[in-house]
């Protein structure tokens, strides 16, 4: 989505902060493979350093791909680095795109919740932990911000915001 959005991105960074990381880290350099850009991975510890990387991936045509603890928590000022150094990006929470970030996509929250409630209450039925299946998000949400994009100077296609779950024009 993200090279459909912006399709002069040649580096694609992911923050390799989280725990999980290192399992999306396959999935990332395939994609990357396929959408044929560098995949790049950078540690970032302070908005200090969010602000150094924002620098070089604006001067490099760089998208920013992210989904980890760090980004959420210190999500402003990624966003506003983001914007201000021209750097398209994909998060991993609906937040981000609300707040000023150009896209998210994301498994919906609410359908999930709902699913962990029902967990709890087979649960509390006497069903044991172990002998339930693991769910995987069947629904997931894509939240387009055209005000970013327009700032970015990015043209959303058409194809992309019909399957948007929110647009965000204001």
């Amino acid at each position: 989505m993200l090279k459909e959005i912006a399709p002069g991105v040649r580096r694609m960074y992911h923050p390799d902060f989280a725990p999980w990381a290192k399992s999306f880290l396959g999935t990332f350099e395939t994609a990357a493979q396929v959408l044929a850009v560098d995949p790049v991975n950078i540690l970032v510890h302070s908005d200090a350093e969010v602000e150094t990387a924002m620098d070089a991936l604006g001067r490099e045509q760089s998208g920013l791909v992210s989904t980890d603890t760090f980004m959420i928590s210190h999500r402003a000022t990624v966003i506003a680095a983001a914007t201000r150094k021209k750097v398209a990006t994909i998060y991993g929470y609906p937040a981000f795109a609300r707040e000023g970030g150009l896209m998210s996509y994301a498994p919906s929250l609410p359908d999930m919740y709902r699913g962990a409630a029902g967990y709890v209450a087979r649960i509390l039925k006497g069903d044991k932990p172990a002998d339930l299946p693991v769910q995987l998000p069947v629904k997931y949400e894509l939240v387009i911000n055209l005000k970013t994009a327009k700032a970015l100077g990015l043209t959303v296609p058409p194809t992309l915001l019909v399957f948007a779950n929110e647009v965000i024009e204001e």
